[in-house]
């Protein structure tokens, strides 16, 4: 089977248009022409260029809002045109009725249309691409039929789960080709075509080049999938995209979707094939009207007291931190390095508080690990830095504290996204410090919204200051004794000679 050659950075839709459009909505019905005269669609038709310019349709949320107000009647699965297998699956999965963005884009899917899908977390995007595949997979379950890449190996791994269980009726072959496990399993299993591929750019990519024939796996692919497209876009996958796009066929079907839009994604959407959907639920960026958001100004030396304080509040029906009647059964802490993941999953464990870490300082196996503990209720908080943040579905978590603010806004929205999905409640709390005043600003800006100042008593907070105090130096011990801090440094090294060897390949 041939395969494109030499491609261009970023050519993840199948077909350029010849000429650059600018998006407009979807087209109204026509009237139908007179008898004897001719249709001007038709006429247009005849008289145009043969290879048209791409016909992009946009809709936005107003649409479904529209369609909430009136009470019109959800559309079922049934509607959407997904076969009866599928549809039987979704019910058995507790999927009753589909979400906004799957009610939108899962019919243009079915049609053949390439998709780009703009969305809050927890709306059901990972559905909205995996049945369109599944349905086309029950007609020809043939070779691989669909490659999705995702950002992170926890992302990728846990959408290989989702596609397994969508599709366990249909006996359904899925591969993780993921860092952090044997490649040559992983290159074995490439070559017995499963029927969908989950990587990330990086192991793929190493997969391909270390075994060039693996590229012909690849040859009848008829669904590429970026999820969390804006990531995976990112300037520092540039290279193993180049890789990954050589290996693809000369016709696929694109699904790109996301929970905020780039203007790399829109620029993208306008060189596309003939035949592209734009479904955003909203412009811009997003977080969710079930959310509160709130945050504690206080001196760097304070976030640790505060953190204890908050842990230990949890289970405390009468504390401020919980919403109205709920407890908080979980929570999730976001932390910018590595190193103070593995400091503050030290502290915790002295000061009593069940925690798992989440971070690239551990292997694979250990990540999944804590993570799997985490989701299944074993462990109350997950520290983690942002390879935690994007994607991953944890449907119990009530509480994001963000331990360091990101750099980045967008982080922010994929942090507090990990609480108030599906339409349930969540609360997230920012440690601001006098430096991050800016980084709040910021984060406010583009959420449309002041953050509400976390009221607590600092008599409360300072309760347990010697305790905390001695856990921290007793931590520090541990750190010193076992060589963290040469490890961190290490590693940091050589993360800058891969980078400058990446460098100099590319000159």
């Amino acid at each position: 089977m041939e395969v494109d050659g030499e491609v261009q950075p970023f050519r993840i839709f199948s077909k350029r248009a010849k000429t650059k459009t600018k998006l407009k909505p979807e087209p109204e019905a026509r009237p139908q022409p007179e008898a004897g005269s001719p249709d001007p669609a038709t006429a247009e038709t005849d008289s145009a260029d043969p290879d048209p310019a791409p016909t992009i349709v946009t809709e936005t949320g107003e649409a479904d809002d529209a369609e909430a107000a009136a009470g019109a009647a959800a559309a079922t699965f049934a509607d959407l045109g997904l076969s009866q297998w599928l549809v039987d699956t979704c019910s058995a999965l507790g999927m009753k009725r589909p979400t906004a963005v799957q009610r939108r884009c899962i019919p243009r899917a079915l049609a053949g249309e390439d998709v780009l899908g703009i969305a809050e977390t927890g709306s059901g995007k990972t559905a909205a691409f995996a049945l369109p595949i599944l349905h086309r997979l029950g007609e020809d379950p043939y070779g691989v039929a669909a490659l999705a890449l995702a950002p992170t190996r926890e992302l990728a791994a846990q959408l290989t789960e989702q596609f397994r269980a969508l599709g366990a009726p249909l006996g359904i072959r899925c591969l993780a080709a993921i860092g952090g496990f044997e490649s040559l399993a992983q290159a074995k299993g490439l070559a017995r075509r499963p029927h969908v591929v989950v990587a990330t750019p990086g192991r793929i990519a190493t997969l391909v080049k270390d075994d060039p024939d693996l590229a012909k796996v690849f040859a009848r692919t008829k669904f590429l999938v970026l999820d969390e497209a804006d990531r995976v876009l990112d300037v520092n996958f540039e290279e193993e995209l180049r890789v990954i796009f050589g290996c693809l066929p000369k016709k696929w079907q694109t699904f790109l979707f996301s929970a905020t839009m780039s203007d790399n994604l829109r620029s993208l959407l306008e060189l596309s094939g003939n035949k592209s959907y734009f479904y955003e639920a909203y412009e811009g960026f997003k977080t969710v009207e079930t959310l509160k958001q709130q945050y504690i100004h206080l001196p760097n030396e304070g976030k640790e007291l505060h953190l204890s304080y908050l842990l230990s509040k949890m289970k405390d029906k009468e504390d401020p931190i919980h919403r109205i009647g709920d407890p908080i059964r979980s929570a999730i802490v976001f932390v910018s390095k590595c190193s103070t993941c593995l400091k503050l999953d030290l502290l915790l464990e002295e000061l009593g508080h069940p925690a798992v870490s989440l971070h690239s300082l551990k292997s694979q196996a250990q990540r999944l690990s804590a993570l799997n503990r985490f989701k299944s209720g074993q462990v109350p908080v997950l520290l983690a830095t942002d390879v935690g943040s994007r994607g991953l579905d944890i449907q119990t978590v009530d509480l994001v504290i963000n331990y360091d603010i990101p750099w980045c806004s967008r982080d922010y929205i994929h942090r507090v996204g990990r609480t108030a999905r599906a339409s349930r409640g969540g609360l997230a709390i920012s440690f601001v410090t006098q430096k991050d005043i800016c980084l709040l600003h910021e984060i406010e800006d583009i959420v449309g919204k002041q953050l509400e100042a976390f009221e607590c008593s600092d008599k409360e907070v300072n309760k347990n200051i010697t305790k905390v105090f001695k856990a921290r130096r007793l931590v520090k011990m541990k750190m010193d004794d076992e060589g963290h801090e040469e490890k961190v440094q290490a590693r940091k090294e050589q993360k800058k000679r891969d980078l400058a060897r990446k460098r100099k390949h590319e000159e």
